[in-house]
């Protein structure tokens, strides 16, 4: 079969939907960062906060053990049942469990509805990125996937805009409402990627290669390491930054939480959207340097230096947001172009959760620990030490697999 050539009118359709169902699995994503203090409060009382820390650590690693889970088990999905059905799925799956968590009575219903909303996630970021792949013209592919990096940071911001402006965390999920909307309307406008149609009709089965080629396993090694450290300090920070700036502020502070995360979405937005012009200028290989560079560097001023609130401290906050946000936009458009079309959704879904495995654990621990280490800050820095280890991994990666945007 060969490959049919796509309007752009429906490009344009796809190219929202991706934007739209990422941007609402950022907002999902981060919505409970924002609104923690008060949902365990509210459903546990008035704890001691080494109580309140175990727990606010539990509901986010669940979250993110949900994330990783459902980012293999789609990647698998998609290549069984094809990138449609995946993504639509997935999309109403984490827009579902997120409605039903403004409804549960009991902190142990919310940790379930996290996992299941976390499996939508990780599904949703697999399979986007997988389909944009396969079915986007080649000459603007690379900018097209950078720029739907920018979606996850926008529905960051979102998540501290929902919190400046809805102070019921209930109503705050709600919002789960508009992706399951999404998910009903794209059963009509999306068509299945016609490179998954074609490899389905060869009738070969070559998905085991993904484990058994000597290649495709250096190439899994490589990208997991390159995403899953980013992931691991990113996660570590933004889960626990609103708690972290309200450690720093003797009152409750509902605006500095939320700005700080509004912060960390606008950053990020404006470093994926120029990520694939990075790219351009420096080749891959300086642009990952200089992410987990900036990264380690920013973590260190932010969680190392502050022990009062600045208001400095939300420029911080977007300096280092902008090169997560570089280096998400590029890591999407590399990885998912390393594995042909028959393992290409399970391989990027191994290579962008297998870090989220633990990242689970970074996140948990960090609650855990906060009395021990002596504050959030030196908690939270610790785990940002990663970053070190993928600047070390990126040395040995060379310019072969180049993009040209």
């Amino acid at each position: 079969m060969s490959t049919i050539k796509l309007s752009n009118t429906y490009l344009s359709i796809l190219f929202i939907l991706c934007f739209a169902s990422s941007a609402l699995g950022g907002t999902v994503s981060t919505l409970m960062s924002v609104y923690l203090p008060v949902v365990v409060k509210d459903l546990q009382g008035n704890l001691h906060t080494e109580e309140l820390n175990s727990i606010s650590g539990f509901i986010n690693a669940l979250f993110i053990f949900g994330w990783a889970f459902g980012g293999f088990s789609w990647g698998l999905i998609s290549d069984k049942i094809g990138r449609k059905r995946a993504l639509l799925y997935s999309i109403a799956c984490y827009g579902i469990f997120t409605f039903l968590t403004g409804l549960m009575p009991q902190w142990t219903g919310v940790v379930v509805c996290r996992f299941m909303s976390g499996f939508g996630v990780g599904g949703v970021l697999v399979v986007s990125f997988t389909l944009l792949s396969e079915v986007w013209p080649q000459k603007s592919k690379a900018v097209v996937i950078g720029i739907i990096s920018i979606a996850f940071p926008v529905g960051i911001f979102s998540a501290g805009l929902i919190n400046f402006i809805v102070s019921s965390w209930r109503e705050g999920f709600f919002i789960g409402v508009v992706p399951v909307i999404l998910a009903i309307a794209g059963t009509w406008m999306l068509k299945e990627s016609d490179k998954w149609l074609e490899h389905k009709q060869q009738k070969t089965s070559i998905t085991n290669s993904l484990w058994y080629s000597k290649e495709n396993r250096k190439e899994l090694l490589i990208g997991s390491l390159m995403f899953g450290t980013m992931l691991i300090g990113l996660w570590a920070i933004f889960s626990w930054l609103p708690t972290w700036v309200q450690s720093l502020i003797s009152t409750d502070a509902p605006k500095e939480r939320g700005l700080s995360m509004m912060c960390m979405g606008m950053g990020g937005l404006a470093g994926g959207f120029f990520s694939g012009w990075l790219v351009n200028l420096l080749g891959l290989r300086k642009s990952m340097l200089l992410c987990f560079a900036v990264c380690s560097v920013m973590a260190f001023v932010l969680f190392k230096t502050n022990k009062t609130f600045n208001p400095i401290i939300f420029a911080e906050i977007g300096l280092l947001a902008i090169f997560f946000g570089v280096s998400q936009g590029v890591l999407s458009a590399y990885i998912p172009q390393l594995f042909h079309t028959g393992i290409r959704a399970t391989a990027t879904g191994f290579c962008f959760n297998i870090g989220r495995l633990f990242t689970g654990s970074a996140v948990l621990f960090i609650g855990v620990l906060v009395s021990s280490l002596g504050g959030y800050g030196n908690a939270i820095f610790i785990f940002s030490v990663v970053f070190l280890i993928g600047f070390v991994v990126v040395l040995f990666v060379k310019d072969k697999k180049e993009l040209t945007i």
